[in-house]
């Protein structure tokens, strides 16, 4: 029999185009978790989300999550993964049921549910998430709670995200030959969510906008969940890149240059400023580049104009249009740019800010940033189990099994071919 003095262990993994970073917690006596290692080493094999070389990324993947089990003194057997790549796609399926007129019982709603799992299904794709949203009484909308009402038809609103199959095959493939499980895969964007924006501001309505190295995921939540989900297929490490073409410097000087004088906003000092790096090629020693920051802002602010006229343009496609409020939360890597929320609150017209992952115990400073919002998000959405997810939420009371198998198990049976 196992230990029951024996932790919990959680360990959660995101597989970024830049990073691979990993965490291990345990839960405390409240069921927060508290963090007892990370690791993170230089992503390779993944570009624009994707894994494209499947041996370079599991080693990434085994290097970080080795590094976490060390600092932890903790050997974890399966983690929680995050995916973020393009060919995410969200909708809403809404499913009504006749009652009759009486009053909604416990069993009415779980027969709606029930339906609902089979309303969920998309073809070619492997859905993530299925999330009820607020139901419907006859024609009364936003109901939270119908039980204990009296309606001729019952509906409800089910918030589906789903991924392209074969992405997401070659993601789990991946981590199990790191000898890893997998207990589930998880958008991005929802992680993120959970970690960086407040339950009121998830519920009031605001536009998360994820700044990857090389995936912008845009996605609206209202009503406590998410609604609308967008990806751009641009990142910080495009402006890396413009500067390092720019400059003819390399990437690794370029990402310096980006950090420590990139700012989205201009200033009039900048022509007196110059920055200075090493040419491609050139040897120790050599007599190096002098660019002016004032040279340095036109090329990263090219980059960036073009990343928030996509933003805005994602933003204005779901419907994120109001002229008044609808804050929008920046995360992710590009959001360490010095004032990008001020150039993108002036661009947007809305109040910006950025966001950064709720403090967990434990936490390093070093991975407290917007960086990591995935990564906490995935530690703390374990902590909570299936997250209300519709499938797990219509399964037969009578046959219970254990803490939050059925969205795992379904997924794991989808990505392997079966049904």
């Amino acid at each position: 029999m196992a230990n029951r003095e024996e932790p919990i262990l959680i360990g959660a993994l995101d597989i970024g185009s830049s990073k691979v970073s990993a965490i291990v917690c345990t839960l405390d006596e409240e069921g927060r978790p508290r963090v007892l290692g990370t690791g993170q080493r230089q992503s390779r094999g993944v570009k624009r989300g994707f894994v494209t070389d499947m041996e370079a990324t599991e080693v990434a993947v085994r290097e970080a999550v080795e590094q976490a089990e060390r600092m932890s003194s903790q050997n974890i057997e399966d983690v929680w993964a995050s995916y973020g790549a393009g060919g995410l796609s969200s909708d809403l399926a809404t499913v009504e049921v006749e009652i009759g007129g009486h009053q909604v019982e416990p069993t009415d709603v779980e027969e709606l549910l029930q339906s609902g799992r089979e309303a969920v299904d998309r073809d070619g794709q492997v859905v993530l998430h299925a999330n009820p949203a607020l139901y419907t009484i006859d024609d009364v909308q936003g109901v939270r709670s119908p039980v204990g009402m009296h309606a001729s038809r019952l509906g409800v609103d089910i918030h589906v995200i789903a991924a392209d199959e074969a992405p997401l095959r070659n993601v789990d493939l991946t981590i199990r030959q790191a000898h890893l499980g997998v207990r589930a895969i998880v958008a991005s964007p929802v992680a993120a969510a959970l970690a960086c924006l407040s339950p009121e501001e998830r519920d009031l309505g605001v536009a998360l906008v994820e700044l990857g190295a090389e995936v912008t995921n845009v996605s609206l939540h209202a009503g406590g969940m998410l609604v609308g989900l967008r990806s751009i297929p641009i990142g910080a490490k495009d402006i890396t890149d413009d500067i390092a073409a720019a400059f003819g410097v390399r990437r690794r000087d370029a990402e310096r240059i980006k950090c420590f004088h990139g700012s989205a906003m201009t200033s009039p000092r900048d022509n007196h400023e110059v920055v200075e790096a090493l040419p491609i090629g050139a040897e120790d020693g050599s007599e190096p580049l002098r660019i002016s920051r004032a040279q340095l802002m036109t090329v990263i602010r090219q980059r960036v104009e073009r990343t928030t006229a996509e933003v805005e343009a994602a933003l204005k496609d779901m419907g994120f249009v109001k002229p008044v409020g609808g804050q929008v939360v920046l995360t992710g890597g590009g959001a360490e740019l010095k004032n990008i929320a001020d150039y993108m609150q002036g661009v947007l017209g809305r109040a910006v800010r950025v966001g950064r992952p709720r403090a967990i115990t434990g936490l390093p400073d070093a991975h407290s940033g917007p960086a990591f919002s995935s990564l906490v998000g995935l530690a703390l959405l374990a902590s909570q189990g299936s997250g209300g997810d519709i499938r797990d939420l219509a399964l037969p009371r009578s046959k219970p099994g254990p803490q939050a198998t059925g969205m795992f198990s379904r997924l794991m049976t989808a990505i392997k071919g079966g049904r």
